[in-house]
């Protein structure tokens, strides 16, 4: 599979007029050689060629992973070596002085600064428009490995449900689902529990805020599974929930299945979230919905392609992303509902378990 990967993507170097591409990230490194290893402060790079050359740059620490993923060509330093030296070597066998270089998104700036020092008239690009057009179109394999992501949250929801009532704080109900991912096989990524109106802040950092009654709690969690992620939001009611609750709920739900019917090979991204939009804008909450419908996710939570207004890309039989439109009520409660999908041939497939069709009252 790594030899695969690796030749797919030295023909979209080719096709891009890009030379040699520089991974440093575990993601990416893993993604293309099966060896998700982080240099920290050390300087570690997989080189590959346009012309399907592969040669890793690495501290000695990591030669034994190197060779055990299949990496042919592993150039190792110590503490106290200058691994630059290695790359300037590079850099003459593969005449990239003057090369088109692309680079990881999230190289760390200290070591692309070191890089172009060595390589001054080379000119350095992202690579992650390149990069993306692998990643983004996930084989069944991938897809298999995400869906067994996507049922650990489903099944961790009803452990959050369960943690919900009077007296409870947002960090226990967050306990409860992290511990339901553990127990099934994930490592949790992130949880988030917002009740409240702290369920208005879609990156609310959960707290010891206490659950009252009437209270919405969103919860919005995922977990890792052998490399893939998943991530997912349900919206529920601590006891009775008020006619507005009901009624904001009903709106995200059918926003929700509005961007979904529109998924299909050939659809642009701004499309799908214009799908979801209109509904919330014709319920009068447009200016309450204050994200986009979606995001990618496969090995990284957040990745091509993004179902955000003004994205024309267009969506590929094998493209996974989230949908998740929602409403925002400062000071007074939130409602996010979000499955991860996948786009297919004839439609779309949802990853997760269904959203109830009703606000939940617990």
């Amino acid at each position: 599979m790594s030899h695969h990967r690796v030749e797919r993507l030295a023909e979209e170097l080719r096709a891009a007029g890009v030379d040699a591409f520089f991974a440093s990230s575990a993601v990416t490194m893993g993604y293309l050689h099966g060896l998700p290893e982080d240099g920290h402060e050390r300087f570690l790079t997989l080189a590959i060629q346009a012309n399907g050359a592969c040669e890793l740059i690495c501290p000695a620490l990591t030669e034994n992973q190197a060779r055990r993923a299949g990496i042919q060509t592993v150039r190792t330093w110590v503490d106290g070596d200058d691994p630059l030296g290695l790359l300037d070597d590079l850099s003459n066998r593969w005449n990239l002085r003057s090369g088109i270089l692309a680079v990881d998104d999230t190289m760390p700036a200290a070591m692309l600064l070191r890089m172009q020092g060595v390589l001054p008239a080379a000119l350095f690009q992202p690579g992650q428009p390149v990069l993306s057009r692998l990643m983004a179109k996930k084989d069944p394999g991938e897809i298999e490995l995400m869906l067994r992501a996507a049922r650990i949250a489903d099944d961790a929801v009803q452990a959050g449900i369960d943690a919900i009532h009077p007296g409870a704080t947002e960090i226990q109900v967050q306990a409860a689902l992290r511990k339901a991912m553990e127990s099934a096989g994930g490592a949790p990524t992130f949880t988030i529990v917002g009740a409240g109106a702290m369920g208005a802040e879609p990156h609310h950092e959960t707290g010891h805020v206490v659950i009252t009654d009437g209270d919405l709690v969103v919860m919005d969690f995922g977990c890792d599974y052998k490399g893939y992620q998943s991530d997912i939001t349900r919206t529920v009611c601590c006891g009775k929930a008020s006619e507005e609750a009901h009624q904001v709920y009903d709106i995200v739900l059918r926003a929700h299945h509005a961007a979904r019917l529109a998924i299909a090979p050939g659809i642009a991204c701004q499309d799908v979230d214009l799908a979801a939009r209109s509904v919330i804008e014709d319920a009068g909450y447009g200016p309450r919905f204050i994200h986009r419908v979606g995001h990618g996710i496969g090995m990284r939570l957040h990745e091509e392609p993004y179902m955000a207004p003004g994205n024309d890309r267009l969506l590929e039989a094998g493209n996974c992303f989230s949908i998740e439109p929602g409403i925002y009520l400062a000071g007074k409660l939130g409602v996010r509902i979000e499955n991860i999908v996948t786009c297919t041939e004839n439609g779309h497939r949802s990853l997760n378990a269904e959203p109830p069709d009703v606000l939940l009252e617990v």
